[in-house]
């Protein structure tokens, strides 16, 4: 009983002292202008600092916030970065793995400059390696596997499939995407918890003890479901209003954002175990982030109430904010990894964790 007591004490000050969040702090950050300014600051510390190279899932995340900081401040320099990057690093190529959802996240980027662009040789890399993806199995020899078996990937690739036939008219890419989507989703998703396993051992080792935490609670990954949260919300940006299978998407995102409200922790961010906070006291960014732009977008498109929302995501964007520092690294990023149990700090910094930022911000200027 000591002994608990102990942990439970020690935990309650790591918590005072190793988060980046101040709840005191006032609300400026909260203006557009303000964003603005944060946005661009952010966007242009990370082009100067690149990591990964540039076609990699982790920088596929990064071109997505980068795009949509674009959208919000119209910067020349960061729309310039895009540019560059497709035309004399990756060729608007995406990965070398054509079945490997991680390796089409960039591609979430290319079909959006080709938008304004309207040069094929943006996209065609893309149609080709799609192309591949819908006629040929996962390569894993001796077992049959579903195409998306960890959840990540629903922020990946489901986002570029419906880009794709919104793009091209091709409604194949959404048939394909729905039943992928609801594969992992039949997999993955605890209905009880309204959250995702992150993958596929979750499930097949569901009992084993390493599938617990401290307290008893099952492992549920902050940036895992922040993947999924933030992917459903750029799939529902894309999927036309009457598409038949909307209404899942819909219910989803709406089941998910009204746990993960329920598990945010007093200093405005999530935890990068949800269920077992105290484990891991510090507020996790790039878990964070994801959630912040999905609860936002949520709000501004009209599937949750701003009354319920909206306090969260301000106290989400303002803790946020204290994780940027004056140059504009965005710090408190777990690294990459598969589970909650990576060290961080406000040092630690990554690509995809700017990439949430940037989505976050994007959403949270808008809000009414």
């Amino acid at each position: 009983m000591k002994k608990n007591l102990f942990y439970s004490i020690l935990s309650a000050c790591l918590l005072s002292v190793t988060s980046c969040s101040n709840a005191d702090k006032s609300a400026p950050v909260l203006q557009p202008d303000a964003i603005r300014v944060k946005m661009n600051r952010v966007a242009e510390w990370q082009i100067k600092h690149p990591r990964h190279i540039q076609n990699d899932w982790t920088n596929g995340a990064f071109y997505a916030g980068l795009y949509a900081a674009w959208e919000t401040t119209r910067s020349q320099t960061v729309y310039d970065a895009m540019m560059t990057t497709g035309n004399d690093s990756t060729y608007w190529r995406p990965g070398r793995r054509w079945y490997h959802a991680d390796d089409i996240a960039i591609s979430q980027t290319y079909i959006d400059l080709y938008r304004i662009e309207k040069k094929q040789e943006m996209i065609q890399p893309t149609i080709d390696t799609l192309s591949l993806l819908m006629a040929n199995p996962y390569p894993v020899r001796g077992i049959e596997i579903i195409k998306w078996w960890w959840c990540d990937a629903l922020f990946m690739a489901p986002p570029v499939l419906v880009k794709m036939s919104t793009t091209t008219g091709n409604e194949e890419y959404l048939a394909c995407n729905d039943r992928w989507f609801k594969e992992c989703y039949d997999l993955l998703y605890n209905r009880e918890e309204k959250l995702f396993a992150r993958d596929l051992s979750y499930v097949i080792k569901g009992d084993s003890a390493d599938r617990y935490e401290a307290n008893g609670k099952r492992i549920f990954w902050s940036r895992g479901n922040g993947w999924v949260m933030a992917g459903l919300a750029r799939v529902l940006q894309e999927l036309p209003a009457g598409y038949p299978q909307r209404p899942f998407y819909e219910q989803l995102f709406k089941e998910m954002a009204s746990r993960i409200l329920s598990l945010q922790q007093d200093d405005g961010l999530w935890r990068a175990s949800l269920l077992d906070p105290a484990s891991y006291p510090g507020g996790e960014v790039s878990g964070s982030g994801f959630f912040c732009y999905a609860l936002a977008w949520g709000v501004n498109n009209g599937l949750l109430d701003g009354k319920t929302f909206k306090p969260a995501i301000e106290r989400a964007w303002i803790a946020l904010n204290d994780c940027v520092n004056e140059e504009g690294r965005v710090g408190w990023v777990q690294p990459i990894g598969a589970d909650p149990r990576k060290n961080f700090n406000a040092d630690s910094w990554e690509v995809y964790g700017t990439g949430a930022f940037l989505l976050a911000g994007s959403e949270v200027i808008k809000l009414k």
